[in-house]
């Protein structure tokens, strides 16, 4: 791997640390302000929300813009959501503000993986990359779980400035206040990314022009015969993903009675088994057999429901870990084929940007869907089991569609897949 690559991993680390102690920390703010349950299961799509809105920009402004300054640029945006989220913004707006920042992140963090490295390692380098990320989501909710909790936060709270009212009066407030120190520390890996000799897209100043060229870019990545399998299945894939992030902690404190320090920990569970499968994924698949692993969704959906029958920790937490790696070893050759169908088709933010569309969309309705049924008094339980039996009745459905393209567009499937083959520079 060249070397901007572990620069690139350092800033992901330290961002993604930061917004999944985030999370955690938001969750409890509500709770602690006495906020409905509906608010809190309402942060998952409000993060998602500027993916959806913003979309047809931000691809483009990654692809006109060096992609460590758009990085940057990112993180200060999500600095800011967190000073507002201690000013008194309510959580929800301000968690959107981060969201905001993640949305304008993403493009650039993933299309600069196809400007660095050649095809051949790009299953390599999203396993590394996601293994880091899932790594840094075990710690950020393990790190979010602690600062709220009542030995870190009793210390943060002892500190006090000479002359200086900082208004950081609760366990949450001090935890944010935390955090914004690892945003900063991102922000300094994101300076030192290199450019590469990927020449830069002019972006233009027409909405109107960016909207329809970014259009243009989800249907051609709709209609790929290998791009569309990928796309609906990682757009499945992250959709569930993101809301379970929450639904675990819901879950955990009907079934096992959790408060969120401990809940976070489940969380964190998930997050190994992810790694585990995203790192044995890079290591034993080969960017042509990435649609084989589709089957390996259905289980996935399947294994979801059984949560509901599991009130012992011993017994959840290597469920979760089975559960977690079943999903990184489906997920990651998927990304791959993705982003390699996205960059030949189109410029690589653009490729990510509709890629985070489509999942983020999926997030921010099965979000709002997961909201309302909380919002109406449905259980976590009962959440659990239409989650999965959605995604296990999707993936089967994904499966028929490329069984199908297989048959009907042998040819051009064939050819698609001899491109990901030979494609090595």
């Amino acid at each position: 791997m060249k070397k901007g690559f572990y620069t690139i991993m350092s800033a992901q680390f330290f961002s993604s640390l930061a917004d999944n102690a985030l999370f955690v920390a938001a969750v409890e703010l509500l709770r602690s302000s006495g906020a409905a349950e509906w608010q809190r299961a309402a942060l998952v799509p409000m993060f998602a929300l500027f993916y959806v809105v913003l979309a047809p920009f931000v691809g483009a402004f990654a692809d006109a813009v060096p992609k460590g300054k758009v990085m940057f640029v990112s993180n200060s945006i999500k600095v800011v959501g967190c000073l507002m989220m201690l000013l008194g913004l309510h959580p929800l707006l301000a968690y959107a503000i981060v969201g905001l920042g993640a949305a304008a992140y993403s493009p650039a963090k993933y299309g600069i993986l196809t400007e660095l490295l050649p095809p051949s390692q790009l299953v390599k380098a999203n396993g590394w990359i996601e293994g880091l990320t899932i790594t840094s989501i075990i710690l950020g909710v393990l790190l979010g779980g602690q600062l709220v909790g009542e030995h870190v936060s009793a210390m943060l709270l002892a500190v006090d400035l000479p002359m200086i009212d900082t208004g950081i009066d609760t366990p949450p407030e001090a935890a944010i206040a935390t955090l914004v120190s690892l945003y900063v520390v991102a922000a300094l890996f994101n300076l030192r990314i290199p450019r590469t000799d990927t020449a830069l897209q002019p972006m233009s100043s027409d909405p109107l022009c960016l909207v329809r060229d970014f259009a243009a870019c989800n249907s051609r990545l709709w209609q790929d015969k290998l791009g569309q399998i990928s796309l609906a299945t990682t757009t499945l894939f992250w959709g569930v993903s993101g809301n379970l992030r929450y639904i675990v902690l819901a879950w955990a404190a009907a079934a096992l009675g959790y408060g969120t320090t401990q809940a976070s920990g489940l969380v964190g569970v998930v997050a190994i088994g992810t790694a585990v499968g995203a790192v044995v994924a890079s290591v034993s698949m080969r960017l042509d057999r990435a649609t084989g692993v589709i089957p390996l969704g259905v289980a996935m959906g399947l294994l979801v429901i059984f949560m509901n029958v599991i009130s012992n920790v011993w017994v959840a937490a290597p469920f979760l870990v089975l559960l977690g790696a079943i999903g990184g070893y489906l997920v990651v050759p998927m990304n791959a084929l993705l982003q390699h169908r996205g960059h030949n088709l189109m410029g690589a933010g653009r490729s990510i940007a509709v890629q985070n569309f489509n999942e983020q969309a999926c997030i921010l309705g099965l979000g709002a869907f997961y909201t309302m049924l909380t919002r109406f008094g449905m259980s976590a339980f009962g959440a659990i089991t239409i989650f999965g039996l959605v995604v296990a009745a999707t993936m089967w459905l994904i499966g028929r569609w490329h069984r199908h393209n297989c048959v009907q567009h042998k040819d051009e499937v064939d050819r698609l897949l001899a491109i990901a083959r030979s494609d090595k520079h």
